[in-house]
């Protein structure tokens, strides 16, 4: 996890994600199940992939934002992470 990004959205998620990953669709499943709203931004659009990586420096997804940091990589390698941050928050 990465400390020191902008804060994204009012809920406190943002995904980055494509239509083909299966890590974005996991992802999106479990915080779905988990009733844990999320804004999400799609990778394939060109705007969207350089803010990415303006912002993160990285353009991979799936990528997920909250208030002063993020992750990204595979969806096992995010979840723990996400969860710990969820919890900070709470």
């Amino acid at each position: 996890m990465v400390f020191g990004t902008d804060a994204d959205t009012a809920t406190g998620l943002t995904i980055y994600t494509t239509p083909t990953c299966p890590d974005c669709h996991a992802l999106k499943a479990w915080l779905d199940r988990e009733g844990i709203h999320y804004d999400e931004r799609d990778l394939t659009d060109q705007a969207i992939m350089e803010e990415a990586l303006e912002r993160y420096g990285v353009r991979v997804a799936p990528i997920t934002a909250g208030h002063g940091w993020f992750t990204y990589g595979t969806f096992a390698k995010q979840k723990s992470e996400i969860e710990a941050a969820l919890r900070e928050r709470a």
